[in-house]
């Protein structure tokens, strides 16, 4: 009976019970609780790239179950959730590595080659995690500039590659420009370098783009070539705060990883993630809300004639005119957050999908900003 109490209590605190509000659209067993916080201290929070509309009721009730599970160690679940993910991917689960959000992976990529000494290419500004955590180890990072479309310049990258480089970092789509590179040239760069180095693929927002064709580089790694590609739950799958991603690439390399991994991910992650992986409807949802949400931003800056870049995540990247600085602490004032500084583009401003009338708000706030 206390079991019982202590369930049906969780199933309140987590959202699966209650009142609930049905979306739009979709099969009314992902309705999600009227309830559900997207903001904190009365903030509105689109600085994260976060995805407020999860997790699904289907998960919640997963991570409420594994409860059973939770006084033992998650090993034998994460080998489990590692199949799954390989089945999908079409790779052996020995080329598949579950970490602790895809930033462990990162890290641990950034201590592997970090190490050397030697350096990691990558443009600026995109996503830090490897590269800051690779220079604790004093790993020079030889940065390129984004090219005029603000996207990665593949072919400067190219130019700068030499026996004195341990690792190219991709972020594709990037954050925090919410650019993508096309198919073909990513795949002919990433063939290319991959022969004189390794390539990291941060793939965090490949669900995004799914529609878009995206150029997911898995298939280089099933071609034996010398490719890591990093995803994560954190986004799409609204698991941000549960912590668990994932590493694609060679057995071998995999092996090294592992060695470089230090905390992993727990049993309620692992359950959360089984469950999000095979859940099509609230995918779907998902997309269909973050491009509902992007189409508001889009007419927003189209009426005030600001600069823009169509974005293929969950976030868009704008020119404000103004520091970010001053910006930020204008929206802060208003009650909304908006994304950090990204040197040197200090004029143009990353703002979060979120959900609708928290989108809305900021549109309306914008408005006057520059009334």
């Amino acid at each position: 009976m206390n079991n019982q109490i202590t369930r049906r209590n969780l199933l309140k605190l987590l959202g699966v019970s209650g009142v609930t509000l049905p979306l739009t659209g979709i099969s009314k067993d992902l309705e999600i609780n009227s309830k559900t916080l997207n903001q904190e201290n009365n903030v509105i929070k689109l600085s994260s790239n976060e995805n407020p509309y999860g997790p699904s009721p289907k998960v919640r009730k997963a991570i409420i179950d594994a409860f059973d599970e939770a006084c033992r160690y998650p090993y034998n679940r994460v080998t489990e959730l590692e199949k799954k993910i390989a089945e999908r991917e079409g790779v052996d689960p020995s080329m598949v590595l579950v970490t602790g959000g895809s930033n462990e992976g990162l890290r641990a990529t950034g201590r592997l080659f970090g190490i050397e000494k030697k350096e990691i290419i990558a443009c600026k500004p995109t996503y830090l995690a490897l590269m800051t955590y690779a220079e604790e180890f004093d790993c020079k990072i030889n940065w390129v500039p984004l090219d005029d479309n603000l996207r990665y310049d593949l072919n400067e990258i190219s130019r700068r590659t030499s026996n004195n480089t341990s690792m190219v970092f991709i972020c594709n789509p990037n954050n925090p420009t919410g650019t993508m590179l096309k198919a073909d040239d990513l795949e002919d760069f990433c063939t290319a370098t991959a022969k004189k180095t390794c390539v990291f693929v941060d793939e965090a927002y490949y669900d995004y783009s799914i529609n878009d064709e995206y150029p997911t580089m898995t298939k280089l790694v099933k071609e034996g070539h010398n490719v890591i590609v990093s995803r994560t739950f954190s986004k799409i799958y609204g698991l941000a705060g549960v912590r668990i991603g994932y590493l694609i690439a060679s057995s071998e390399r995999i092996d090294e990883l592992k060695k470089c991994t230090m905390a992993g991910t727990n049993m309620l992650a692992t359950h959360a993630a089984m469950s999000a992986y095979d859940e099509k409807s609230f995918f779907e949802y998902s997309l269909n809300k973050n491009k509902e949400a992007l189409e508001i931003f889009y007419d927003v800056f189209d009426e005030l004639k600001l600069n823009y870049v169509k974005s293929y995540t969950n976030f868009a990247f704008f020119k404000t005119g103004v520091h970010i600085d001053e910006f930020s602490k204008h929206f802060k004032d208003k009650g909304i957050l908006v994304g950090r500084p990204f040197p040197p583009y200090y004029d143009w401003c990353r703002i979060s999908t979120g959900k609708i009338e928290d989108v809305e708000r900021f549109a309306e706030v914008l408005r006057k900003y520059y009334s």
